[in-house]
């Protein structure tokens, strides 16, 4: 897929300092591994759908943000947050249809203060 070309290349100029290795193509997703641990694996179909995945070297617990219409109950339907924990919750960095680099520029940012995104305390 072209966008996940064109991803990996805005991501490699912009955080070439905090990647373990340069962006990985895989057949349908790009691979982001970055030097505090975090891989991340970005699926993008289209700005309004995605799946942003990530392990945080923590005994590899995963998180993720997705676009999937299923938590209508929370406040940045449709996107929303997993949680390593198994909780949903609102989405804290992207935005549904905002430009895909956008998005994850953001969230390679966030991941790199904080790969739990500030949920470490369990409900």
């Amino acid at each position: 897929m072209s966008l996940h070309l064109e991803l990996g290349a805005a991501v490699e100029a912009a955080f070439a300092h905090a990647l373990e290795s340069p962006p990985e193509q895989k057949l349908d997703a790009l691979l982001v591994r970055l030097r505090n641990g975090v891989t991340l694996t970005v699926r993008y179909a289209a700005p309004d759908a995605y799946s942003l995945r990530w392990t945080c070297g923590e005994g590899d617990a995963e998180c993720g943000i997705d676009t999937a219409p299923l938590h209508r109950g929370l406040a940045t339907f449709p996107n929303h947050f997993h949680h390593a924990d198994g909780r949903i919750l609102a989405d804290p960095v992207t935005q549904t249809g905002a430009p895909p680099q956008d998005n994850l520029h953001k969230l390679i940012r966030a991941l790199l203060d904080d790969p739990m995104l500030g949920a470490r305390d369990t409900a």
